[in-house]
């Protein structure tokens, strides 16, 4: 079909969360889709910060049209500006004149590479991100990146927020427009999988006493998500029956697993989980914490967790917080740092289970807004108005 919008998208690596979005989109009448890769990880560089190697053990490629660059690196898959550098992108955008073409950020080579491709050609540019403003303060750092970045967001024909904070943060930097593409999970695979779990199995195997509260930290044991803050929180409680699980590996192991025996606190290493995993352990749990500081622009793993049906306690500084924490609605928030807080939040939670139910009823009636689908429908609305405004032009 002549008319068929031709959407040309660039991302580093394949990601489980991006997956489900690029199928929606390809599934879009209208639209012809082509996914830029800009490198295929090994299964040690998938496993940086997890502490295992691994590659997801779910599909990331089928449903839409995709191809590999190839990443002309010196240290391919690392972390860094140079890690991704495939200048053949230059000569595709040149070839395909896309219609529109999506970035996920700009903290690669790979994507300036096309960003200025796009640009030499006419062909309107489209970001989605995650970023928030953060606590930075009026350093040189912060001032120099105000400065850089007002005069390279404009240029973006549309800029996708994932969030509030991430709406705040394109504003600031003076975005043209701005619309909304929420960050989201697969909410049915999650809430499948968790009503399909024999939640006291897993509870047993994990040796949590069958009247305990487990409070569950998901993902990497990395200091900016701060896994010690819930282990010091559950001391600061006083409660004995409050059974934190940690679902997930990385360098704070071995500081948790010493913490957790100096400060008396019941806990369990459940070690890394693939995705396919990963439903059961949020069934098993009763409530997640995310104590993560601002470094957290999102925080995909409370998604997880409500489309499970488990309400969430979340630092204030992590980037999901207004959209999907409503004060005892869907879960809590507190300051960072604030361990005594927190803990608060424990014992009243541990205290009146029937409370902590009627917040995961509503994390999971919150969450089901959160889908591919309307990811999906802002990429599309960006693009439209990016393609009106270009032939206006």
């Amino acid at each position: 079909m002549a008319d068929r919008r031709r959407l040309g998208v660039l991302v580093t690596h394949p990601v489980q969360y991006l997956s489900p979005l690029f199928r929606e989109l390809a599934g879009a009448s209208g639209v012809d889709l082509t996914v830029h890769y800009a490198h295929r990880p090994t299964p040690a560089e998938q496993g940086a910060g997890f502490g295992v190697s691994f590659q997801w053990d779910v599909d990331l490629l089928s449903g839409y049209d995709s191809r590999f660059l190839r990443n002309v690196s010196a240290a391919p898959g690392a972390e860094g500006f140079g890690a991704y550098d495939t200048p053949e992108i230059a000569g595709i955008i040149a070839e395909r004149r896309f219609d529109a073409f999506l970035v996920m950020g700009w903290h690669a080579k790979s994507y300036w590479q096309a960003m200025r491709a796009c640009w030499a050609a006419g062909t309107p540019v489209l970001v989605r991100g995650d970023s928030q403003l953060g606590p930075d303060g009026p350093t040189l750092r912060a001032w120099a990146r105000r400065v850089t970045h007002r005069r390279f967001v404009p240029r973006f024909a549309a800029c996708l927020a994932v969030g509030a904070r991430s709406e705040e943060y394109f504003r600031f930097y003076r975005a043209r427009r701005v619309v909304r593409s929420p960050h989201f999970v697969d909410n049915e695979h999650f809430a499948r999988g968790a009503a399909e779990t024999d939640a006291a199995s897993v509870r047993r195997e994990w040796g949590v006493h069958e009247d305990s509260m487990i409070a569950a930290f998901v993902g990497k044991l990395v200091p900016k998500k701060r896994p010690l803050d819930l282990l010091e929180a559950v001391a600061a409680s006083g409660r004995r029956d409050v059974h934190v699980v940690f679902v997930g590996d990385g360098e704070l192991r071995e500081a948790c697993r010493a913490a957790a025996e100096r400060l008396g606190v019941r806990a369990t290493f459940a070690g890394f989980h693939n995705q396919s995993a990963l439903p059961a352990a949020y069934a098993a749990m009763d409530v997640l914490v995310l104590p993560s500081d601002a470094r957290e622009t999102w925080g995909l793993v409370v998604n997880e967790a409500m489309a499970c049906g488990r309400p969430a306690l979340v630092s204030r500084a992590a980037g999901c917080a207004p959209d999907l924490v409503h004060e005892d609605e869907t879960g809590n928030t507190f300051p960072l740092g604030d361990v005594r807080g927190l803990g608060e939040l424990l014992a009243r939670l541990v205290a009146d289970r029937e409370r902590l139910r009627t917040l995961g009823a509503g994390a999971r009636a919150h969450i089901a807004r959160f889908t591919a689908a309307a990811a999906a429908e802002g990429v599309l609305e960006a693009m439209e108005l990016a393609v009106r405004e270009r032939a206006a032009a």
